[in-house]
């Protein structure tokens, strides 16, 4: 795919760190094992197959809580669900913090009654919350979504299904995101994991 397809990104959109920023397009599997009460129940790997991040859900928390590690097991992000909000809203923090000062950003549901998938994100610098830093659209159902930049129709990555025997089989759900160049790939990645969670419990 020629570079000129991908429209210019003003600044890179470094949210976790310039690391996780690449000059190209990233390609990402994420794979989550349907049966898995165990820790790890996301992995997300490269184009070849290579292990990036890990996504551990702390199961017998108080709370909803994930930890994004990267391939060694460090923590990069801990992910937190807050409890009492109408409109589910996760925190993000850096590390396996969860300390205020900590918080990177939160992503909760643009309304509370939707057809169609629409989160907003905030980053933490954001409190008025008038406008959004980023916003996650798609059809859950279909496993199809586009995250923006802002509330502007800069697309910054797309996540789409896999669909293979093999996912089926095995109990597992497997997607494809495309991270455009200059993007922070932790960040997405610990959207479409929210994106996940938040429709997750949808019947409840």
């Amino acid at each position: 795919m020629a570079q000129s397809s991908y429209p210019p990104i003003g600044n890179p959109v470094a949210i976790v760190s310039p690391q996780f920023c690449a000059a190209y397009p990233v390609d990402l599997t994420i794979v989550r094992k349907l049966l898995s009460i165990t820790e790890g129940n996301f992995a997300v790997t490269d184009v070849n197959g290579n292990v990036m991040f890990k996504i551990k859900g702390k199961v017998f928390s108080l709370r909803d809580r994930r930890v994004l590690v990267d391939n060694a097991g460090n923590p990069i992000l801990t992910l937190q669900q807050k409890i009492l909000t109408a409109h589910r809203r996760w925190q993000v923090y850096r590390g396996d913090s969860t300390d205020a000062k900590d918080l990177l950003f939160s992503v909760k549901k643009s309304s509370l009654i939707q057809f169609k998938t629409q989160l907003d994100v905030f980053l933490a610098a954001n409190t008025k919350e008038d406008v959004c830093d980023f916003k996650i659209k798609g059809s859950w159902l279909e496993r199809s979504c586009t995250i923006y930049l802002g509330d502007t129709s800069t697309i910054i990555a797309q996540m789409h299904r896999k669909h293979s025997v093999q996912s089926i089989v095995l109990g597992k759900d497997t997607f494809s995101v495309t991270v455009y160049p200059h993007v922070d790939y932790a960040f997405i990645v610990a959207l479409v994991v929210v994106l996940e969670e938040i429709n997750e419990d949808r019947d409840d």
